[in-house]
């Protein structure tokens, strides 16, 4: 049998990942059917990420104009058990880009919750440092989030929470009541670039909706820098 071959092939690269431990309850009403809360250490996050998408191919085929384009999205961690095996997953509240048919091709064929925005993307490498800012505008308001880390990655922790964070190799969305969507993303394992520092001006409240406005006053309990690499996002089934 042909392995089956992946929808979506790029490099997701330079991810701020800001983590802000949550109540359960706030994240209850959102869950997929068939999936439950996953933890570390017995307590939920939220995450807000940005990263940049490069060489983007659908289905093999570049789209011009559409292959290199930032995304920042607030996501929360799941598991859904099939058979014996637990499946790690993310479920993802919303996402931002700045180009429109990428925002109806995932809220049409992956039912996500993406939105169309002016966003901005720098990096920069001066001697030991790299700084990494992501931008996006929102009802006339300019949100961002920027880290400054070593330019040189070091190797993930094993048990560390950056490890459990950035190892969920699925996705999950609610279609109904009674089922969900499931869709596998494969990397290899990386690498992450110690932080020295960040900041983060994020309008959650008006973003997410209210019950997540708390966050822009809280400090987030880490923050790090992944490196990135090659991803495979493979065709979505259906569950339940």
């Amino acid at each position: 049998m042909k392995p089956e071959p992946p929808f979506l092939t790029a490099e997701w690269r330079k991810l701020i990942m800001a983590n802000y431990p949550v109540a359960p309850q706030l994240l209850q009403p959102l869950l997929p059917a068939h999936t439950e809360l996953d933890e570390w250490k017995g307590q939920t996050y939220v995450s807000l990420v940005g990263f940049m998408f490069r060489n983007v191919r659908v289905k093999g085929i570049r789209v011009p104009y559409h292959t290199d384009f930032p995304e920042v999205n607030l996501r929360f961690y799941v598991r859904h058990k099939q058979g014996r095996e637990w499946k790690r997953g993310v479920v993802f509240i919303r996402e931002i880009v700045p180009k429109p048919a990428i925002t109806w091709v995932a809220n049409t064929l992956f039912r996500e919750h993406y939105m169309t925005m002016p966003m901005q993307y720098v990096d920069n490498t001066a001697g030991d440092q790299l700084k990494v800012t992501y931008r996006w505008k929102h009802r006339g308001r300019w949100n961002g989030l920027e880290a400054d880390a070593d330019a040189q990655p070091v190797e993930l922790e094993t048990g560390s929470k950056e490890e459990f964070i950035t190892e969920h190799f699925w996705g999950y969305a609610a279609v109904g009541p009674a089922h969900s969507g499931e869709y596998r993303v494969a990397h290899p394992r990386w690498n992450v670039h110690p932080i020295r520092g960040y900041h983060i001006d994020c309008d959650f409240g008006a973003l997410y909706g209210m019950s997540f406005a708390a966050l822009q006053d809280q400090a987030p309990e880490s923050v790090f820098l992944a490196e990135g690499s090659p991803i495979k996002v493979y065709g979505k089934k259906r569950i339940g």
